[in-house]
């Protein structure tokens, strides 16, 4: 099936299932205006992320890698009463991009970013004593992917549910002879993540306005 039939597919979908959101319209205009790379979610994937945090009753969400704050809006339409994000960014255009898009859907009392490199701030979440969060969102660089997960169960309770975008890269992540940083990333956050006991979960494969990609999804174990 060639990748037009994805996308017209994807479009359909979004068409009947996804209704149209004046704040994420305008945070996808805004992220294009800036030149921002068109690596946000489809939105289908966003309500997808809305409705896991609905089903989790999440009232603490963690979000690692912002960009134009997207993903973040679509988490904070799933939250439950009193609920905060924290997401983290390290680019600053990417950070004032997305506190602007924060502010225009009126979410700016709940959710806290933070700039900074990841690997910086999350050993400052946990020095802080954050309390667990019940989802994390995982959509940053890939090479690092694996210590990012290594820090989520730092900062995880049974029950946790971990949410990582982009681990089929397009078929890649099954190419060993193309070995680039960001499939070996991928690669070895997922036999981590098939290793440790404390997690339980899978991946499934995603094709549509995004191209051929995937998501792995996993529960932290009690």
């Amino acid at each position: 099936m060639p990748e037009e039939t994805w996308t017209e597919i994807d479009q359909y979908l979004t068409r009947t299932l996804v209704r149209p959101e004046d704040a994420l319209e305008h945070a996808l205009q805004a992220s294009e205006a800036a030149g921002l790379p068109a690596i946000h979610v489809s939105p289908g994937q966003g309500k997808l992320l809305m409705l896991l945090a609905r089903i989790q009753d999440a009232q603490r969400v963690l979000e690692i890698g912002t960009l134009a704050g997207y993903s973040t809006i679509w988490l904070a339409r799933g939250l439950g009463k009193h609920g905060r994000i924290i997401t983290l960014e390290a680019d600053p255009k990417h950070a004032k991009i997305a506190r602007d898009n924060f502010a225009k859907a009126g979410l700016t009392d709940i959710i806290d970013l933070r700039l900074g490199k990841a690997l910086h701030t999350l050993p400052q979440l946990v020095a802080a004593g954050e309390k667990p969060f019940d989802l994390i969102f995982i959509d940053a660089d890939k090479q690092h992917i694996p210590e990012y997960f290594s820090w989520a169960l730092k900062l995880s309770r049974p029950g946790t549910i971990i949410v990582v975008d982009n681990v089929v890269r397009s078929g890649a992540v099954i190419e060993t002879d193309k070995m680039e940083p960001n499939i070996a990333g991928v690669r070895r956050f997922l036999e981590m993540a098939g290793n440790d006991q404390r997690v339980s979960g899978t991946a499934l494969q995603t094709v549509g306005s995004k191209g051929h990609d995937g998501f792995a999804l996993l529960r932290v174990q009690g």
